[in-house]
């Protein structure tokens, strides 16, 4: 249980509370299970604090300090965090349900098992973030800084990810039909066995990226930049590639039936053995791709014949 002395001073009010953080600098606040519903506790410093299982819904802590602080198991439904200060907090299990992190610095937080059911993330710094097996369904992460993000097994259902930076994030075993990756960067990202099916990911940046056997089945992927990526074993069955550049991309033994590759540019690209069985390659670029033991039956080729 939290310190009634520490939080009868939490209660005097945000300002003389941090007037005793200056006056008692090593004294980390003991706040665990605290109960502050609909709280005000705007530009309050709460930096190191325990406040793990506390019930923190609807409080207001906007410009909060709350670096390296434990918020594990903590209630913080629909409460709103715009640019606080959580960098190197802990958040494991919390229910962030609703929450506005709106600009927050989350730099190398711990939001493991988190529940950010839309939750507004947008132009926050999420940079080294922890977010695996994450519940991130629906929620708002446009504009947010992602880079090397541990994102593995999370849940993106219907997310919005737009303009997202997840240059080297690991998203390896994530989940997110319907989500909205629209301009995304996503250069060298893991994205091995992703199941990303009907996401939109239209003018996104895959350059060098690990997307071995991810399922992108009917993805949008108009004007994707695919160089160098690693889509080995990928299910692609469907999905919409008008325009992609798939430059010295690795498709062997890919899922293409159905897709639309037209004016897709497949320079050097890989296709050893790959499924193309009625995809659209109308227009599409194919010099020096191996197409080696792939599978064309009812293609439609770049001069626009249908392959038997």
């Amino acid at each position: 249980m939290a310190s009634p002395q520490h939080l009868a001073i939490l209660k005097e009010g945000v300002e003389i509370w941090n007037q005793w953080r200056e006056e008692h600098p090593t004294n980390r606040p003991d706040l665990k299970a605290i109960h502050l519903i609909h709280h005000y506790l705007r530009e309050v410093n709460l930096s190191s604090s325990r406040l793990d299982r506390a019930d923190l819904t609807k409080a207001d802590l906007c410009l909060a300090n709350l670096e390296r602080a434990n918020l594990d198991r903590a209630n913080l439904t629909n409460a709103t965090l715009y640019t606080s200060n959580l960098r190197n907090v802990s958040l494991k299990e919390a229910d962030l349900t609703r929450a506005d992190f709106t600009e927050a610095n989350l730099n190398n937080a711990d939001l493991s098992l988190a529940i950010l059911h839309q939750a507004q993330l947008n132009r926050a710094d999420l940079t080294d973030v922890r977010l695996y097996t994450a519940n991130l369904k629906k929620a708002d992460l446009s504009y947010v800084q992602l880079v090397r993000a541990d994102m593995r097994e999370a849940d993106l259902s219907m997310a919005a990810l737009g303009e997202a930076n997840l240059r080297e994030a690991n998203l390896s075993f994530a989940v997110g039909s319907l989500a909205r990756f629209v301009g995304a960067n996503l250069t060298h990202a893991t994205l091995y066995r992703a199941n990303l099916s009907l996401a939109n990911f239209c003018m996104a940046n895959f350059m060098a990226a690990r997307l071995s056997r991810i399922s992108l089945i009917g993805a949008n992927l108009i004007g994707a930049n695919f160089y160098r990526a690693d889509l080995s074993g990928a299910d692609l069955t469907q999905a919409d590639f008008r325009e992609a550049s798939l430059r010295i991309a690795n498709l062997t033994h890919a899922k293409l039936a159905g897709a639309n590759l037209s004016m897709a540019n497949l320079t050097e690209a890989t296709l050893w053995k790959a499924d193309l069985s009625g995809a659209n390659l109308y227009q599409a670029n194919l010099y020096q791709a191996d197409l080696k033991g792939a599978i064309l039956t009812g293609a439609t080729m770049p001069d626009g014949s249908s392959h038997l």
